[in-house]
């Protein structure tokens, strides 16, 4: 397949507008030569003056990652905090390559405001730096901490769920899979924010969106050849790096998926949906007409970011509250 000559859906308007703006200050393209650069100057961060306002709490722990190497994770919790609530371990986004612990939290938040939960975020360590499976690894590596430490950090270990976007929904995938195995923390729910799941990138969604939109296929094809090397695209790549290559799903704990009809993700999302319910775990799925990839972060105040944030917001209520 080639990307030449296929056709594919349009943005939606007032995402495309946006998207406009933001190709004219910076490359949509992301580029190896490119990563010292975005990580100076990291995307969808608050302030210390939003967290403030929102009433929070930040506090920075050192806890053994990978291999026993020190990481860092942050506790946030409401100011008026009560333990014994849910708990939520999360993993960012940025490609694997780019990203750190409060990259885009304001997607998040909203879930520990409304059910005064205490969210733990992980600084995982980077590829090309850091291949695979340090991230993954590492991710796993403070769920199990944040588990172990429930009750000094103040939620209760039974209403604990994963959560990341991009990267960080690939790496909440696969922290999923390895908890499963290895009979780790009990995990009651997975949100997967347009997980990047698949380095194989043969989809169609892979080669519709090859220099359009955010985070195109270019983009994608570096994020996994940072992160496998020489190993992608072959057989020798774990399903915990890429969950999509899981053909077991069973036990996993019940999910959200979301992602744009118009980026890269949308067909591996929708196929690791379909896993999932063959596998009989319940899931539910929203794909967002003409949305690309992170919208939500890009463009908050268009209608279909509202519309995502409020299913999302809602997913969560239904898990704490059977």
């Amino acid at each position: 397949m080639t990307s030449a000559a296929l056709p594919r859906p349009p943005f939606d308007p007032q995402l495309e507008a946006v998207l406009g703006e933001i190709a004219a200050v910076a490359p949509l393209t992301m580029t190896r030569e490119l990563i010292p650069l975005v990580r100076q100057n990291p995307a969808f961060h608050l302030t210390e003056d939003d967290y403030e306002r929102m009433g929070l709490i930040v506090r920075d722990v050192s806890i053994p990652g990978y291999q026993g190497d020190e990481i860092l994770v942050s506790v946030i919790t409401r100011k008026d905090h009560s333990p014994g609530g849910p708990g939520i371990y999360h993993t960012h986004g940025g490609g694997m390559i780019s990203g750190d612990r409060f990259a885009g939290l304001q997607a998040v938040l909203p879930w520990v405001l409304d059910n005064d939960a205490v969210l733990v975020t992980v600084e995982y360590r980077l590829a090309p730096e850091f291949p695979d499976p340090y991230p993954v690894e590492d991710c796993y590596a403070g769920l199990v901490w944040a588990a172990e430490n429930a009750d000094e950090i103040g939620f209760h270990p039974k209403r604990l769920f994963i959560a990341g976007a991009s990267a960080g929904g690939g790496l909440a995938a696969g922290t999923a899979l390895i908890a499963r195995d290895r009979k780790g923390p009990t995990l009651i729910g997975q949100m997967l924010a347009y997980p990047m799941l698949d380095d194989r990138n043969q989809t169609v969604s892979s080669y519709q969106y090859d220099g359009a939109g955010l985070w195109d296929r270019e983009s994608n094809l570096l994020g996994w050849s940072c992160l496998l090397g020489d190993r992608r695209g072959t057989d020798d790549v774990s399903i915990y790096a890429a969950p999509a290559r899981a053909t077991d799903l069973s036990g996993l704990p019940p999910a959200f998926i979301d992602c744009g009809s118009a980026e890269v993700f949308r067909d591996e999302d929708v196929a690791y949906a379909s896993a999932l319910w063959a596998a009989g775990v319940q899931a539910e799925l929203h794909v967002w007409p003409g949305g690309w990839h992170g919208f939500d972060l890009g463009a908050p105040d268009s209608d279909m970011s509202k519309a995502m944030s409020t299913a999302r917001r809602a997913w969560v209520a239904r898990l704490l509250n059977p």
